[in-house]
């Protein structure tokens, strides 16, 4: 039983900037647009970054969850944690067991795809879903670490460019009780908490961590920022500086997220 962190949400009002900062900053390229998220009254896109993604949702309409939580944490930010697993029935039962409520049950059978979004009132810091791929060629190599991804089309993996960046090594949620927010994470995954080297509780999982930090930036809880692994720092940090979203030595801001440099 596996579980990997394969996609980070972002959700942001003005979608074309946020394109702009990840285009330029991260050097990464546009993979796919989904026009099934306009039934959630949003607009999307997705960059893959190794076998990973970044995805930026913008509100097209009024009154979306999208838009209220821009509001309720103050602009721009991380809005979902997306993780791929290789037994959905099992989350769904242990997320039944819990008493976590299913938010929206993503299963396309057609397009070998089977997952739960689970309801961020119940998870706390983020929305929490988890994902199996059920297609053949996942089948014929299932634990396959850059196989298919239904959300990111079919055909994502010619543009994946990884000359400045090269995957996602963590999710940063905060809270004003991290503790709390860890157990809860990690009793939904059936793993362990474990405290990183700042003494963080730290959520494992096959190929990332779950980070939880205190909230230090006032926005509340939340998904606050994300680890990637840097190929080419000097470079991004100068696009950065370019695009006035360097936050550190560090660290930069993209779409009211922050993104270390590891």
């Amino acid at each position: 039983m596996w579980i990997r962190l394969r996609q980070i949400a972002l959700v942001a009002e003005d979608l074309q900037s946020a394109a702009a900062d990840i285009g330029n900053v991260l050097g990464l390229e546009a993979c796919f647009t989904d026009p099934g998220v306009k039934v959630f009254g949003l607009k999307n896109t997705l960059w893959p970054i190794g076998s990973q993604f970044i995805e930026v949702v913008t509100p097209i309409e009024d009154g979306t969850a999208g838009g209220r939580y821009i509001e309720r944490r103050g602009g721009d930010g991380g809005y979902m944690i997306i993780n791929q697993v290789d037994d959905v029935a099992r989350r769904r039962a242990r997320a039944a067991e819990l008493g976590v409520r299913v938010a929206f049950d993503l299963s396309y059978p057609d397009e070998g795809h089977d997952g739960i979004q689970l309801h961020p009132a119940d998870t706390g810091g983020s929305f929490f879903e988890m994902d199996q791929m059920t297609d053949e060629v996942t089948a014929a190599d299932p634990d396959a670490e850059d196989g298919p991804w239904y959300p990111a089309g079919k055909n994502w993996k010619p543009y994946v460019r990884t000359e400045l960046v090269s995957g996602i090594s963590a999710a940063e949620l905060q809270s004003p009780d991290p503790e709390r927010l860890a157990k809860r994470w990690a009793d939904i995954a059936e793993v362990d908490v474990v405290a990183d080297a700042d003494g963080n509780p730290t959520v494992p999982f096959d190929n990332a961590v779950v980070r939880v930090v205190p909230d230090a930036d006032g926005r509340g809880e939340g998904l606050g920022g994300i680890d990637v692994v840097t190929v080419d720092r000097d470079a991004v940090l100068d696009a950065a500086d370019a695009r006035g979203v360097r936050s550190g030595d560090d660290q930069v801001m993209i779409a009211g997220l922050r993104v270390n440099l590891r």
